[in-house]
């Protein structure tokens, strides 16, 4: 009856899937860590985030 083509939709879920899980995932390993977690290790392939400089460039661009 109607071709539908759904790839684009299908791709844009994916890949909106994805990047949720892999940004959801630095922002858990930035974080505190959970009860029981404090002693572990941070893997290699998450970067780290110092919260002073998030603060002053923040500060810096409401100033300008």
């Amino acid at each position: 009856m109607t071709d539908v083509n759904l790839t684009a939709p299908i791709a844009v879920l994916v890949v909106g899937f994805v990047s949720a899980v892999s940004i959801g995932s630095i922002a858990w390993y930035n974080s505190k860590r959970p009860p029981g977690w404090e002693s572990k290790d941070r893997p290699d392939f998450v970067p780290e985030v110092d919260k002073d400089d998030l603060i002053s460039d923040v500060s810096d661009s409401k100033s300008k």
